[in-house]
């Protein structure tokens, strides 16, 4: 129904990408003594000790100096009420104008755990999730389940059914790229795609792993902050990841599998034709093709086209009219490529810097985000709208 005088109803804006971690979480990365782990250092502007969040490990070098040394840069990213409260997430819903948001717990997630420990604090961490959800009933929330992939079968599977029959606002899960410690390509994690496939629940594809630290070179670390581990180790370990799936037959092992690829899917959109080719011209998987076309049990290989177009979804978190641009395409082109992406912010990640920046305010991140959107697709238009909620109501289910 149109709005008085003649104007369209607004339409929902949903965050699909956007973290949490639940108090007992930070409780289990301040024990730890191995990344991923929390550590406090004194705070130059305050009384109170000054949480750091240590996740990756080119951080370690850092790490070391500042605990040997009280005058050296600090490590890691502040851990601040942006990641640990409700009220916070729903300011800054509010300053961006962002209806309905997905939470998720943010990496290394559960990939760390003693097996033994894993399925019970995945049920309380998916808890507090829930929890968070009901609690607001000024915005809309739901959640990416976390799973206890350290745990045996057994246990990951009665969690999936668990998160699926028991938490109402559960709408998927989110993997890092390990799996159960060998890849997404691994056999063994067959068994838990086709549980989530027969649950109806999305798998939000997101890195943590990056690539080995010496690809960066020795001046990384003191120099160039974080930018080479986050702008390409992680674009590239979701490429692998997938193509690793692809090349497998996971999607065609369990062809009702549907997954959501972080950061556009790191550089697979630009890189799929590239993909294509080098299996089309590999003598072993020529001749495995060939070998089937004889099988009349067995299916062709499908295409990474044909794949990225049926089983796989893109946020939009790539911060460019260029880089959105070739993930449409990549998805199909036009109103199809459009419809299988969807907005992100990765609040609380990439938050404003400097001696005048303001938290509070808005975030040139999510700015970005937005603005790549609007001048891929026209402000405005259909497939725009699509891209900030509407695709994510209809797959994620979000109006139940």
């Amino acid at each position: 129904m149109a709005q008085p005088g003649g104007s369209k109803p607004k339409r929902k804006v949903v965050d699909i990408h956007t973290h949490m971690y639940p108090a007992e979480y930070i409780s289990i990365l301040s024990s730890r003594t191995e990344i991923p782990l929390v550590r406090t250092f004194p705070s130059p502007s305050s009384p109170d000790p000054d949480p750091r969040l240590i996740l990756l490990e080119a951080e370690l070098p850092a790490l070391e100096k500042a605990l040997q040394d009280p005058s050296a840069p600090v490590p890691g990213r502040p851990l601040t009420k942006h990641f640990t409260s409700l009220p916070q997430k729903l300011h800054f819903m509010t300053t961006h104008g962002i209806d309905i948001s997905v939470l998720s717990l943010a990496n290394p997630w559960l990939d760390f755990l003693p097996a033994s420990e894993a399925g019970a604090i995945a049920e309380r961490i998916n808890t507090a999730f829930e929890e968070m959800c009901s609690s607001s009933s000024n915005r809309a929330f739901f959640f990416f389940a976390a799973l206890p992939l350290t745990a045996p079968l057994e246990t990951i599977v009665s969690c999936i059914t668990h998160v699926s029959q028991c938490l109402p606002h559960c709408r998927g899960v989110i993997l890092g790229t390990s799996g159960l410690g060998s890849g997404l390509d691994d056999p063994a994690l067959l068994p838990i795609l086709r549980s989530l496939a027969d649950h109806n629940l999305p798998v939000f594809l997101h890195p943590h792993y990056g690539l080995p630290s010496a690809v960066y070179g020795p001046r990384a670390a003191e120099e160039y902050g974080h930018v080479l581990p986050l702008a390409l180790g992680f674009p590239m370990e979701t490429t692998i990841a997938v193509a690793r799936m692809y090349l497998a037959g996971v999607f065609d092992a369990v062809p009702e599998l549907r997954m959501i690829l972080a950061h556009s899917g790191g550089t697979l959109p630009f890189l799929a034709g590239r993909i294509e080719s080098c299996v089309l011209h590999d003598e072993r998987l020529a001749k495995e093709a060939e070998k089937k076309k004889t099988t009349a049990s067995r299916r062709r290989r499908r295409s990474v086209w044909e794949v990225l177009r049926s089983q796989v979804y893109l946020d939009a978190v790539v911060y460019s009219e260029v880089g959105l641009k070739t993930a449409v395409e990549a998805s199909g082109g036009g109103r199809e490529g459009a419809e299988r992406l969807m907005f992100g912010t990765d609040h609380p990640f990439f938050p404003p810097v400097g001696d005048e920046a303001d938290s509070q305010g808005e975030w040139e991140s999510v700015r970005l985000n937005a603005e790549a959107v609007k001048r891929a697709l026209g402000e405005g238009s259909e497939e725009a709208e699509l891209v900030m909620g509407g695709n994510a109501i209809r797959v994620l289910r979000l109006f139940e």
